[in-house]
């Protein structure tokens, strides 16, 4: 797919690799619909990018109405959707053990982090699937769109305290070939990025970038990676999302992106 004039969805859009994604779309002349909850910083991209390339749509990811609206809005915006990437996710609650000192695991909040996660995503793929269905195909094998998700290392190797986030990782990884399947016979192509350690907001605890003083604080958790000794880019994982985009041949994958880290139990 050559992603110039193409329009994408993209959830977690206003910071950390969903922000780096919208701009390698922009920067290939593509468009593009921040969704996302926080809406100071999604303002913020649509003034560096250009209202004329990107708009913001304050979205929900565990409201399926919310979803609905963002799309109705980036539909009427764009007039269609070809690229739907999903990065919206996150733990909530904290690490807990499924049996801890305070008795056993929240149920409230496995099931939060599971919506956000897991159902969040598949919501946002089906919706978004529903409109690139109606797109002419660009040519005989680039289809009519793809859909790139987001995992994590923990969906296959999830650490002590983990089993709520590590579980709904997992589900994504697990839809992905038989969602590839599913669409496949309307050309919509859907892929997975299974990122490790990865220097954004949420790793940062809200820091945009990284500095000195925090690569100090984080060294015990870069040093875990196999090669190289640090922390993933955003940058990085938008680059992945791009050939994800581009290239016509990679379907039903879940790929890592890691730096060859295996975590361990805690």
């Amino acid at each position: 797919m050559n992603i110039n004039e193409k329009i994408a969805v993209v959830t977690g859009g206003s910071s950390g690799m969903g922000k780096a994604t919208i701009r390698r779309v922009v920067k290939e002349g593509g468009k593009a619909a921040i969704f996302d909850i926080n809406d100071e910083k999604g303002q913020a991209l649509v003034e560096e990018l250009g209202a004329d390339n990107v708009i913001y749509c304050h979205v929900n990811v565990m409201e399926t109405a919310s979803i609905e609206a963002g799309i109705a809005k980036a539909m009427d915006r764009f007039g269609a959707i070809h690229i739907c990437c999903n990065f919206a996710g996150g733990g909530i609650g904290g690490a807990a053990r499924t049996m801890g000192r305070d008795g056993p695991h929240n149920i409230e909040n496995y099931k939060k982090t599971v919506m956000l996660n897991l159902v969040g995503t598949f919501d946002v793929t089906r919706l978004c699937a529903e409109q690139m269905s109606k797109n002419v195909p660009f040519d005989k094998y680039s289809g009519r769109g793809v859909i790139i998700n987001t995992a994590s290392v923990a969906g296959y190797e999830g650490q002590i305290g983990q089993a709520a986030y590590a579980s709904a990782k997992a589900g994504i990884i697990g839809m992905t070939v038989p969602v590839a399947r599913d669409l496949a016979v309307l050309g919509i192509r859907v892929n997975t990025i299974v990122p490790g350690l990865i220097a954004t907001p949420m790793l940062l605890r809200g820091a945009e970038e990284m500095t000195p003083e925090i690569e100090q604080r984080l060294q015990p958790l870069s040093s875990q990676v196999l090669y190289p000794k640090r922390l993933g880019l955003a940058d990085e994982i938008a680059s992945l999302a791009q050939h994800m985009m581009e290239n016509d041949y990679i379907n039903g994958e879940s790929v890592r992106m890691d730096g060859g880290i295996r975590m361990q139990p805690k």
